[in-house]
């Protein structure tokens, strides 16, 4: 249980205070965050008997054992959650007491959900660095690396396919539906699960002058669920981007926005749904293949998605549109020296990548199934799934979504190299499926 990380313990200085035991317990009713915030909420709701009262009125000395009694039980019901698989409460005790809120907020959600395969957020990018002894063993766990592992970023694909043109005619295959998006957040700016409602005003703001610059070269629109920046004084201060419940609703229909993350309890409970709906809307572009979210899990989640034969052209777009969106003075992504770019999540570190397309491949999945396609694309690191995302069926005609699975410790060109690799294998062995 306490492998590499207990070892480290003993470099750590510090015990556990009054004030964050009675945190860890709350951690268990109302959620992980700071005392004062459970004592400032518990008066707003009084005098109803809630469950941040009663952790109020615990005994504080019994509230470490509590937390970790629900650890061990977690670990015993869910052996898959590797937050309470890392979680050894020899760490946390060494932690400073200004550092120890922090790490209950980024853990909270692990415990408040058992069935989490991460269980974890960061609530800013220095987070990975600061608790390292912690997210180290659980970023190695689920991305398969080690304590030598380093990412590094490289876009450059003029050696993949044709000195970089990967045209899938060449292949056999028309028009197909190719999509790929990125989660960023900037370095000046915490991460959304720590967030206050003025910090995610504050970033909207700083994205209008991207958003500006996109429009000037790509066109396009900003639609904004803020319905204003605050006061300057005793003036309302307008968005000028804002839109009502209607246009809203109708840009959640076309999968233009995304929904209240609210629904989501695992998003809920890390505090990155907080402030609904200040500090969240979307760009889009005016030839609709390229679209920009901002306050969803990550600050930013910068996608492009086209219908065509050159799979390059859609990584090229995406690349551009990076390049444009980080040139502007006052805007810059946060990276780690050893996982890359910083997402709120550890699985989406490093490239922060998801690249997919739908191909049509009736004879593999003749039976009902896409368990042929599966064992071609598997030995790749690819996944294959419904095209209504994961544990959705397979199209009726056969078609289905491919997407690499690595995100860390691989380079942007490997993805693209690997996807288009998948491509070339499925539509060979689809051919001789047909044949039989």
């Amino acid at each position: 249980m306490f492998s590499r990380l207990a070892s480290r313990v003993v470099r750590r200085v510090g015990t556990v205070s009054r004030r964050s035991m009675m945190t860890a317990a709350v951690g268990l009713t109302a959620g992980v965050a700071t005392y004062s915030a459970y004592r400032a909420e518990a008066k707003s709701r009084a005098p109803e008997k809630t469950s941040i009262n009663l952790a109020v009125e615990m005994n504080s000395s019994n509230a470490m054992d509590i937390v970790f009694a629900k650890v061990a039980e977690i670990q015993k019901t869910n052996p898959g959650n590797r937050t309470t698989k890392y979680l050894v409460r020899e760490y946390v005790e060494s932690l400073p007491e200004a550092d120890q809120d922090t790490f209950w907020a980024c853990v909270k959600t692990g415990i408040e959900n058992p069935d989490s395969g991460l269980g974890c957020y960061a609530m800013s990018p220095s987070d990975y660095e600061t608790y390292a002894d912690f997210f180290d063993q659980v970023i190695e766990d689920y991305h398969n690396g080690t304590p030598w592992s380093r990412h590094i970023t490289d876009w450059d694909i003029s050696k993949v396919g044709d000195n970089g043109v990967l045209d899938v005619t060449k292949l056999g295959l028309g028009e197909l539906s190719m999509r790929v998006r990125v989660g960023r957040n900037l370095q000046d700016f915490n991460l959304p699960g720590k967030m206050s409602k003025r910090e995610r005003i504050q970033f909207e703001m700083r994205m209008l002058s991207a958003f500006d610059a996109l429009k000037q070269k790509m066109g396009g629109t900003v639609y904004s669920l803020t319905p204003d920046f605050g006061k300057r004084g005793k003036k309302t201060i307008k968005n000028p981007n804002f839109i009502d419940d209607k246009k809203y609703n109708e840009l959640v229909k076309a999968h233009v926005m995304f929904k209240d993350m609210d629904d989501d309890p695992y998003l809920k409970s890390a505090g990155i749904s907080s402030d609904w709906p200040y500090g969240r809307g979307c760009w889009q572009s005016a030839d609709k293949q390229c679209i920009i979210w901002f306050g969803e899990e990550d600050q930013l989640r910068i996608m492009c998605m086209k219908k065509g034969t050159r799979l390059d052209e859609v990584f090229t777009t995406l690349k551009d549109l990076l390049d444009t969106v980080e040139s502007i003075d006052g805007i810059k992504f946060a990276k780690s020296q050893r996982y890359g770019y910083v997402t709120s999540c550890p699985s989406n570190l490093g490239t922060g990548m998801r690249a997919s397309v739908h191909i049509k491949v009736p004879n593999l999945t003749a039976d009902g199934t896409d368990k042929k396609a599966k064992e071609i694309c598997g030995p790749l690191g690819l996944s294959v799934r419904g095209t209504g995302g994961e544990h959705t069926p397979i199209g009726a005609d056969g078609t289905i979504d491919v997407s690499p699975r690595a995100r860390l410790f691989i380079k942007e060109r490997d993805i693209v190299a690997k996807l288009y690799q998948g491509i070339e294998d499925l539509m060979k062995a689809e051919k001789a499926a047909g044949e039989k």
